[in-house]
């Protein structure tokens, strides 16, 4: 088989595993949107689900491919283990998407989730892809950074760092010098390397705890969102890990604002609102004719529950004349 058949077959199969391990877990596969216009910065829409007796949080998350505190934050008066027969829950799958270049892998840490833009060459161009992540717990965070995908590979080994193997045998659960690959292995059926030493995104053989701060500063995703990027991402892609609690952004004449839990460091919440201020008076820089419900702004920001509200209309001078 020549380099680009393998390829060709590496990336048809990475699909077909990933459907196939939507259908037989249950699980929804990744969100793919349109890219939204020059003039909006929103993808998605908030779903509106009836529990059913069996539901708990890891059942749903994995459904509806999110992460579980996001769940948590749309959710935070439902018992996440028991919510009961026909609960009403929101399912938090709208977005406004990182105020920065769309290009290749974006990773929003405090918002743990990746946005993928696949370039112009590709079948899949002008599309946003969007999967939840498990990042770096407390001591182990998540570094910011810009870098690429420097190599791939399935079924990969996993060689743990001297500190890592040391809290384990600390912990009475030492591990080998290398973990072969398998159902056992931490980092799943697929890995993307980054050029960061010893950082990756991979899968896991724990998917409830993604959408939780839990790995040692990889960044895991489920399986089956793992198998399906590691299909569409080549070698090479930027990736950009950035820091954005606040998110703003516009569909159509309506002025958005998103707030998760500003942690982004993993070790310590930090809280500023210096930042969306500062986003919101640049998102209405080019429309002065757009108020803001600056009350809103704050209560949206102080909530933190990850959704997308509206908090300004924009009003055309047309409009203000019409009404005089």
């Amino acid at each position: 088989m020549t380099l680009r058949a393998r390829s060709v077959f590496t990336s048809v199969t990475g699909l077909l595993v990933a459907f196939a391990l939507c259908l037989g877990a249950g699980v929804a596969q990744a969100a793919m949107y349109d890219m939204p216009t020059k003039r909006s910065d929103l993808v998605g829409k908030l779903q509106h689900i009836k529990t059913s007796e069996e539901d708990t949080f890891v059942k749903l998350a994995r459904r509806y491919n999110v992460g579980y505190r996001e769940l948590r934050l749309a959710n935070p008066d439902v018992d996440p283990w028991l919510p009961g027969e026909g609960t009403s829950m929101v399912i938090p799958t709208r977005y406004v998407l990182p105020d920065v270049p769309r290009e290749g892998i974006v990773i929003n840490i405090p918002e743990m989730r990746i946005f993928y833009f696949p370039p112009k060459d590709s079948e899949y161009a002008g599309k946003v892809v969007t999967y939840p992540l498990g990042i770096g717990r407390v001591g182990w965070s998540t570094p910011l950074a810009k870098t690429s995908v420097v190599r791939k590979k399935a079924d990969p080994t996993w060689t743990p760092p001297a500190s890592i193997r040391a809290e384990h045998e600390k912990a009475g659960d030492p591990l080998p010098k290398v973990v072969p690959a398998g159902p056992d292995n931490p980092l799943g059926q697929h890995a993307l390397y980054l050029g960061l030493p010893s950082y990756l995104l991979h899968g896991t053989n724990k998917p409830a705890g993604i959408g939780l701060k839990v790995s040692h500063g990889c960044i895991r995703l489920y399986p089956e969102d793992i198998a399906s990027l590691f299909a569409l991402v080549p070698t090479g892609t930027p990736v950009n890990i950035i820091s954005q609690p606040y998110k703003i952004g516009w569909e159509g004449n309506t002025l958005y604002i998103e707030s998760q839990p500003p942690d982004a460091n993993g070790d310590a919440p930090v809280r500023s609102y210096t930042p969306w201020v500062e986003s919101l008076i640049s998102a209405t820089a080019t429309h002065p004719d757009a108020p803001i419900d600056w009350d809103r702004a704050q209560a949206v920001v102080e909530k933190t529950d990850g959704m997308p509200e509206p908090i300004g209309v924009q009003i055309s001078h047309r409009q203000e004349t019409a009404k005089k």
